[in-house]
């Protein structure tokens, strides 16, 4: 009220307020204040920020691939060809359910890296298998024991089965260089095991017994490594009891008896009869495997220690 006239006095608006300022204007773009930082109370600390969700992550890593598909198409052409001829419905289910069988160990993730490895092992023989024009069967996987590639037929000579026998860990070997690659890349010592783990399955491959793929790469340089080398797989199976190296010892007795049986028959002879050039070849690929697997595990060999558990 006016004192002097007793009516009501006029106040503008937002008299008795305090004066809003507006925030300048930053060349078209809002302007938001600066929040003070946040202070924490002693051994307290804030929740991590919200990942993307998992299927965001797996369609990054699907369109990732599918551009690299695109990219190396031509080079994959060969290889998309020969899957409908592997019964690829087959070969797929049977490392669909490997994987779910890992998975119960060691998670889906490095199961499916392990099966992946297993794969590239067995490719590299169906490949081989197909230039020396050999039938056999789809890839197949058995869960806890590995995979296999069964020939319907045997090779013309002792020559073309050592190449069948090391196609698989030559292949199998630069496979275990990806998840190397990737743990590189990433610093993910999952993928350090898993490279650990391609190298050693490989290496295992090489041992001189048949029906593994270093037996068969005996069948070109000199038969009587497969007794030693059967002795040798009997004193680590002692050493390291597993139904793995018990399937090996059972099946591989058989089939080097066989062969031990046969070795004086002019067939046999003739079948184990390879040029002086092409022993020195398979002898030369079979060492330098051996060699560099082994380093290879000794570079990726991960150790725990335990002292705190």
């Amino acid at each position: 009220m006016d004192p002097h006239t007793g009516t009501p006095a006029y106040r503008p608006p937002g008299a008795g307020r305090e004066p809003s300022v507006e925030p300048p204007a930053s060349h078209g773009h809002d302007y938001l204040p600066r929040e003070p930082p946040a202070h924490y109370p002693p051994g307290y600390e804030p929740e991590p920020t919200e990942q993307k969700p998992l299927w965001r992550r797996a369609a990054g890593l699907l369109a990732a691939i599918g551009l690299l598909l695109l990219k190396f198409g031509a080079k994959l052409k060969g290889l998309l060809l020969l899957l409908p001829k592997l019964k690829v419905l087959t070969t797929s289910a049977s490392m669909l359910v490997s994987i779910g069988a890992y998975s119960l160990i060691w998670g889906w993730r490095f199961a499916l890296g392990f099966v992946i490895l297993l794969f590239i092992h067995e490719i590299g023989h169906v490949l081989q298998l197909r230039r020396e024009g050999i039938k056999a069967s789809a890839p197949m996987f058995i869960p806890f024991l590995g995979a296999l590639v069964a020939m319907k037929e045997m090779p013309k000579d002792a020559a073309a089965e050592a190449r069948v026998g090391l196609a698989g860990p030559v292949l199998g070997s630069f496979g275990a260089l990806l998840p190397l690659a990737i743990y590189g890349l990433t610093g993910e010592e999952m993928f350090k095991a898993l490279a650990f783990v391609g190298f050693f399955l490989n290496l295992f491959n090489l041992l001189p017994v048949l029906p593994l793929d270093g037996g068969r790469a005996m069948s070109a340089l000199t038969p009587a490594m497969w007794i030693v080398g059967y002795a040798g797989l009997i004193a680590l199976m002692f050493v390291w009891p597993n139904p793995v190296l018990f399937l090996v010892v059972l099946l591989g007795g058989f089939e080097t008896w066989r062969r031990w049986k046969q070795r004086k028959d002019p067939e046999s002879r003739e079948y184990h009869r390879v040029r002086p050039r092409t022993r020195l070849a398979v002898a030369a690929v079979y060492i330098g495997l051996a060699v560099l697997l082994t380093f290879g595990m000794d570079a990726t060999f991960i150790e725990k220690d335990f002292s705190d558990v």
